[in-house]
């Protein structure tokens, strides 16, 4: 019998489990895996969720440093295919961590049932599997080397502006790679190979930053990490640990913008692999285009009020934009309607723009 027979049929509750759990660890990647259609929309969900698992680890401030690098490790040799590590030693050490019946989040119900994801994750064609857990592995490797490196003051507590990409390339360019692998899995011309593969990383460092920049209050009271670089704070005079005080708001609004301009750096190259990228097997461009153009959506109101990123009100787009960029996308978005979409969502919100009828 061969390899390929020989791997266990996709269980359809267990795969349902899946999607419903990626509704409910992050509403932005459920509206991607949403306008996915199948195979694509599974594959997806899996590989993310695999992702998923080692970044709730990562970000558990109530986890000491020590055991979290471990955690990351065992878990890398579970993805590991030639090791023999199993999910379950894996959920037996992560168990003494996990969160309490009435306090369990989403985020943990993943964890502590990591074995059903990577069960069925390990049903998945093997070609989907080799396209996945290479940048899974880096991401979680990845993960393991920041702790170890701040396993002194409890957090991560980013120094410099090339650190600050280096974390971004472990937590989401490796998923642009992810991704990449994906949808290259059958015939690509080298031109396109290449194109896909020279702005993959910056796709996805664009979404990091941006979710960095606008995350810095609950980044800071609810993981204990500060990622916005110390570097950047002493030049502006703000010691790092007092990123939110309120004496400091306005010099550190002023490295939230910073941040925020670096983000859009990477604007144009993700624009590029959106206009690359292969759509088949069920890969759609608005799974893409959503979160793109979302992110442009967020840089706006993170430019226009980069002190909000310092207190508990965030920095966010309004349910009625997302909405209006979800139902402009799956109602003839387009390659070439891209740029004037991005255009027009820098401009101001979205859903608040001329329409054809005006």
């Amino acid at each position: 019998m061969s390899q390929q027979d020989e791997r266990p049929r996709v269980d359809q509750a267990d795969l349902q489990w899946c999607h419903e759990s990626v509704q409910g660890v992050s509403r932005t990647f459920a509206l991607t895996v949403d306008v996915l259609d199948e195979p694509m929309s599974s594959y997806i969900c899996l590989g993310y969720l695999v992702c998923r698992i080692a970044d709730t680890v990562e970000d558990a401030s109530h986890i000491p440093p020590t055991d979290q690098a471990e955690l990351l490790r065992t878990y890398d040799a579970v993805l590991d295919p030639d090791d023999d590590t199993d999910a379950e030693r894996f959920a037996n050490e992560v168990e003494p961590h996990l969160p309490e019946a009435e306090e369990m989040t989403d985020d943990w119900a993943v964890v502590r049932d990591s074995p059903r994801v990577l069960q069925t994750f390990q049903s998945l064609p093997e070609d989907v599997q080799n396209a996945v857990v290479p940048p899974a592995r880096e991401l979680v490797q990845g993960m393991a080397e920041f702790v170890e490196r701040y396993d002194d003051q409890g957090g991560l507590r980013i120094q410099t502006r090339s650190e600050l990409e280096e974390y971004c390339y472990y937590a989401a360019g490796t998923v642009g790679n992810l991704i990449t692998n994906l949808v290259t899995r059958h015939d690509v011309t080298a031109d396109r190979r290449r194109r896909l593969y020279d702005t993959a990383e910056e796709f996805g460092l664009l979404l990091q930053l941006v979710n960095i920049s606008k995350d810095v209050y609950d980044d800071y009271t609810a993981e204990d990490n500060v990622y916005l670089p110390a570097e950047w704070l002493r030049d502006a005079g703000v010691p790092q640990e007092e990123v939110l005080d309120d004496e400091h708001e306005e010099n550190a609004a002023s490295v939230v913008r910073r941040t925020a301009e670096f983000a859009g750096s990477f604007l144009d190259d993700a624009q590029t692999y959106l206009e690359t990228v292969p759509l088949r097997d069920g890969n759609t461009l608005e799974a893409w285009a959503i979160p793109f153009l979302l992110a442009v959506g967020t840089l706006r109101e993170l430019l226009s009020r980069p002190e909000d990123a310092l207190s508990a009100k965030g920095v966010k787009i309004s349910r009625q934009e997302v909405l209006a960029v979800v139902t402009e996308m799956r109602n003839g978005g387009s390659r070439d309607s891209l740029e004037e979409l991005r255009r027009d969502v820098a401009a101001g919100p979205y859903h608040a723009s001329p329409s054809n009828a005006d």
